[in-house]
């Protein structure tokens, strides 16, 4: 049966588009239909390790163009939920490259998005030792789910400029990681609230160094994070997630567009292999935002109906769309477009509940 808000697969014809081959910077799909990143809670819990439940969940999913991994932290302290993955050992990147053999195998191809949660975090989510780092020492309203039930955030630590130094280092070195473990690419998630958005924005970045305070000074961040990664392979294996105006996890900001114009003009030379923009049409124009300000392929997000993703893609500007809950309860996504077959249900209860219930039990078609 079809879930409600889902997209629905048709038999009108049109689905040329979404299936032709497309490049994005050096990565070359073979179709549009792209899987979007999504938590899901199934790492090992000590080790933030991936495992074989990761690596079935990801090579069932392999028809996709492209998958874009759940957000993976690049150090012990960007780990914000429990059960997360993280790229920061040699172990956890051996495991993750026996998820990119896997996908691989199957003619697939894979980004790592690098996930820094900054002050949504909680002590009992995290190693021992692990700080809570921001910006500025403000805590998040609201709570955040932990094995022990739901509790307040933690109030972060203000980092200092050497602790900056050190986190654009450390995802310099998961990219590095990344491409050894056999990623394709890799993509920053600059959105939602996480430590990226939160010193684009002014009610979470208040500090008066060169970090802080000015547009300008509020941008460099992202704009250093962005450079240290290209710097290991090239601008041209890297993807960049925004949503402008996503007030998630406590975000707030005087002027999203200005900021987000202004970061795009800046990161728009560097040639990065795409901008991955979720949409939210209730906030503001994000796609047209994007387009006027980036000159680069983008890929869009935000439960986009089949036939919308298909007006979507216009060739030039707009060159894929990603799915996300739709690619959860159905791994075969794009037959079923393709096909005009029904889609499976989804679960919610089981979106981040360990284990294969809700994972990798959702049955393909014959």
């Amino acid at each position: 049966m079809y879930a409600p808000g889902y997209p629905r697969a048709t038999n009108s014809g049109a689905l040329m588009t979404l299936f032709e081959p497309v490049t994005l910077g050096r990565l070359v799909l073979d179709n549009r239909i792209v899987m979007a990143p999504m938590t899901r809670s199934r790492a090992e819990p000590d080790s933030d390790m991936p495992n074989a439940l990761m690596r079935e969940y990801y090579t069932q999913r392999a028809s996709a163009g492209l998958i874009i991994t759940e957000g993976t932290h690049p150090n012990a302290e960007g780990k914000g939920y429990c059960r997360t993955p993280g790229l920061y050992t040699d172990a956890q990147q051996a495991a993750w490259a026996d998820i990119c053999d896997s996908v691989h195998q199957r003619g697939g191809k894979i980004v790592l998005q690098l996930m820094h949660c900054g002050r949504v975090a909680h002590p009992d989510n995290k190693a021992e030792g692990a700080r809570t780092v921001a910006p500025s020492a403000i805590a998040a309203k609201g709570k955040i789910y932990t094995e022990g039930g739901m509790q307040g955030f933690a109030e972060p630590e203000a980092m200092t400029e050497a602790d900056i130094q050190q986190t654009i280092a450390d995802y310099a070195d998961a990219t590095r990681r990344a491409y050894a473990a056999g990623f394709d690419g890799v993509e920053l998630h600059c959105t939602s609230g996480y430590l990226p958005a939160q010193f684009l924005s002014t009610g979470t970045n208040q500090r008066d160094d060169r970090y802080g305070g000015s547009l300008e000074n509020r941008l460099r961040f992202v704009l250093e994070l962005l450079a240290a990664m290209a710097a290991v392979d090239g601008a041209d294996r890297v993807g960049m997630r925004i949503c402008p105006g996503n007030p998630f996890n406590d975000l707030h900001d005087d002027d999203p567009a200005e900021t987000f114009g202004a970061l795009l003009e800046a990161v728009s030379p560097m040639g990065l292999a795409y901008l991955h923009v979720i949409r939210m049409p209730a906030l503001q124009d994000n796609i047209a935002l994007a387009k006027a300000h980036f000159d680069g392929p983008l890929m869009v997000n935000d439960s986009y109906s089949l036939d919308e993703a298909e007006q979507a893609i216009d060739g030039a500007a707009i060159a894929a769309v990603s799915f996300g809950r739709a690619f959860i309860a159905n791994p075969d996504l794009p037959k079923r477009f393709k096909q005009g077959l029904p889609l499976t249900e989804i679960n919610l209860s089981t979106l981040y509940t360990p284990g294969p219930e809700g994972y990798t039990d959702y049955p393909a078609v014959d």
